[in-house]
């Protein structure tokens, strides 16, 4: 009974501040649904929401502090059904096997790809002798050839290779397959011969996507090379004009979220229109004597946010952005607290229940760290008074305390993510963000608002002035000594440690919230008893990748480069895919062999050597990139088996498939029930 009275009095406690742990019960049913391998039925949604009527019934009749509890079990429920309705309510046709022929569809987005190949996202797609009930209704493209011109709403046609989703390139990886479901891609592919033109542009639906490229194209022209693809990207979402160096750069200077339209951009441009527009009315008698200039100022800065929201193309981080902003300038007309936990609360309820998937993506977990870290420690300070320090310099010291709050609130997220951090992202932010706030974005507004006239020329060129900077800057900090540190990737359960230790910290009440920095603190701890798989196997059989003492080697200098790439970061090791190929022990060109454990590892490369190999002992285990029978008590895993489990990971005597850690599920059911193999 102590106890329980010991919780009652600390919930009191938190009377007035409860409500910001929403979201995190919200959460938290929606990561639960994420994290079971095998899909619910009905009956159970039934059963969450019996829970979840029983606690509104409890709500209402039972008056006591227990009743926050009860609330939060019906959040958690709440969670789990909506990741549950969301994740059937974008079902689509996901192509079944590989398919080589003619493709045609509709051009919706134009992207690059990592290798800097012009990407195109097609829609109302057809393919030979596929029948409608399984023809993917979207489908990605990558152009190998030369980069082609093309437009939204243009309708093309090719030859080219499909394929399904891929699922993680190890077991526990990032699970692009899941990724593309709530995307609505049903398959992923490349052509290298001519793209054709089927018909003309048909705007029809995609007026806005036209907009947004013919305005890209024009910053592109007006603002050649990379700084033209640097404005077409803070400006319309497009990044088609971005080579791979710059991004390489900005990743390595921490400055690559300038580039996505996010919180950053969206909050400078509010905030840039709410002062101006609010400078402008006050000045005229006539407006500000008679009404309310602070409510009509945050009226036009949320108009801005619409229509930038618009031409930036409304993908899930500008979404996020417009959200939170629109929360805090609905708080300005609704004459309550702009930025409070409580805002940021209701901006994350509101991106949760409309897009649960975005939990799990690095975006989402970063822009809300960095907004919670930021309001809940300016809490702390302002109940101390002033920064201190004359009037001119506190607007420095403003910028330094927001930059190391972001930074530390987001860096370990981008090193659990990104396996990289940035030594001196701090500085080049200082540098950069500044120029940002008042050189390139309020060019970008009056640019916007003299193009009508033909004079956006001269907003431009202050623009690019600015973003030139960046770019300076950014090559400058990343070629420093030691710019950036590559970092092994965590266990799956370190990232929900910090989370809620992190959360903890900043939004409970009183001295036990420093039981949220011992949570912090062990997660790290547990950061480095992870330990990496010795043997990784790619799904196709088309590359093995093995731990030795100078680091993982590869068995293949090229090919399957994407798939070495993020081996190669998850360990936390900044090689390429051929210095990790010197490694292995010499072979021949299409048969490799490593001794593992007192097994011999074998892994075979193409058809003839295949057919040449005869060796089938029991100590061997044969990884082949070509479909093999052998008689033996060996091991074999090839295509036909591998398509069945996915990747495949080796540690000491366990052995992991991707297809065991994902389990049966919407956007990877198992259609074959005997998959499982004997270890």
């Amino acid at each position: 009974m102590r106890v329980l009275a010991r919780v009652e009095a600390a919930l009191l406690n938190q009377t007035g501040h409860l409500f910001q742990w929403s979201p995190v019960c919200l959460a938290i049913g929606i990561a639960l649904y994420f994290s079971l391998r095998l899909e619910p039925g009905w009956h159970f949604y039934g059963a969450l929401l019996g829970v979840i009527a029983v606690g509104a019934w409890a709500v209402r009749h039972w008056r006591s502090v227990w009743v926050s509890l009860a609330i939060g079990g019906m959040l958690v429920a709440a969670g789990f059904v909506l990741a549950g309705v969301r994740a059937h309510s974008v079902a689509e046709p996901v192509l079944g096997w590989r398919y080589y022929g003619p493709i045609e569809g509709r051009v919706v987005a134009i992207d690059r790809s990592a290798s800097d190949a012009l990407r195109l996202t097609l829609d109302q797609v057809r393919l030979n002798d596929v029948p409608e009930d399984l023809r993917p209704q979207r489908v990605r493209l990558s152009l190998h050839g030369t980069d082609v011109s093309v437009s939204p709403g243009q309708r093309i046609m090719t030859t080219g290779l499909l394929s399904p989703p891929q699922g993680p390139v190890e077991p526990g990886g990032f699970d692009f397959r899941r990724h593309a479901w709530f995307q609505g891609l049903g398959a992923v592919g490349y052509t290298r011969v001519p793209v054709l033109t089927a018909s003309a542009a048909n705007e029809t639906g995609l007026r806005i996507t036209a907009w947004r490229m013919v305005i890209s194209n024009h910053v592109r022209t007006k603002l050649p090379g990379e700084v033209g693809g640097f404005a077409a990207a803070v400006t319309t979402g497009d990044r088609s004009g971005m080579g791979q160096e710059t991004l390489t750069t900005l990743r390595a200077s921490n400055l690559a979220h300038l580039l996505a339209i996010s919180g950053l951009h969206m909050g400078l441009l509010t905030g840039f229109v709410f002062f101006a527009c609010r400078i402008a009315l006050s000045a005229l008698p006539v407006i500000s004597l008679r009404w309310p200039v602070r409510k009509l100022a945050a009226v036009c800065a949320l108009l801005a946010a619409v229509i930038y929201l618009m031409l930036s193309g409304g993908n899930v981080a500008t979404e996020r952005a417009f959200i939170m902003a629109s929360v805090m300038l609905v708080a300005v007309l609704i004459d309550r607290r702009a930025i409070s936990l409580r805002a940021v609360a209701v901006a994350a309820l509101i991106v949760l229940c409309l897009r649960p998937e975005t939990l799990l993506s690095p975006g989402f977990k970063m822009s809300f760290a960095a907004t919670t870290a930021l309001v809940a420690v300016f809490g702390e300070l302002r109940d101390y008074g002033p920064l201190p320090g004359p009037k001119w310099f506190k607007p420095v010291i403003g910028l330094l305390l927001s930059s190391a709050i972001a930074g530390l609130a987001t860096a370990p997220i981008g090193a659990a993510h990104f396996n990289s951090l940035s030594h001196y992202g701090l500085l080049a932010n200082m540098l950069s963000v500044p120029v940002m706030g008042t050189v390139v974005v309020p060019s970008a507004v009056v640019a916007a608002l003299l193009a009508p006239f033909g004079l956006e020329g001269v907003a431009l060129g202050v623009m690019g002035l600015g973003l030139e900077w960046i770019l300076t800057v950014s090559d400058w900090v990343s070629g420093l000594d030691g710019a950036q540190s590559h970092v092994v990737s965590p266990p799956f359960h370190v990232l929900p440690m910090f989370a809620l230790g992190a959360l903890w910290l900043a939004l409970w009440l009183g001295s036990a919230r420093w039981i949220g920095g011992v949570v912090v603190l062990a997660a790290f701890l547990l950061w480095g008893q992870g330990d990496r798989p010795e043997v990784l196997v790619a799904e196709s059989g088309g590359l093995v990748g093995v731990m030795t003492d100078k680091g993982r080697a590869v068995s293949k200098r090229k090919a399957s480069g994407f798939v070495a790439t993020v081996w190669l970061e998850n360990d936390g090791d900044g090689v390429d895919q051929i210095q990790s190929a010197d490694r292995w022990p010499q072979g021949s060109d299409l048969v490799q062999r490593h001794l593992w454990r007192g097994k011999e590892l074998i892994h075979i490369t193409g058809k003839r050597a295949a057919r040449a190999f005869d060796e089938c002992a029991e100590h061997q285990i044969i990884i082949s990139a070509v479909s093999m029978e052998l008689p033996g008590n060996c091991q074999i895993f090839d295509p036909q088996r591998l398509s069945k489990i996915g990747s495949l990971a080796l540690h000491g005597n366990t052995f992991r498939t991707s297809r065991d850690e994902i389990g049966n599920r919407l956007w990877s059911p198992i259609e074959d029930k005997d998959h499982k193999f004997d270890q």
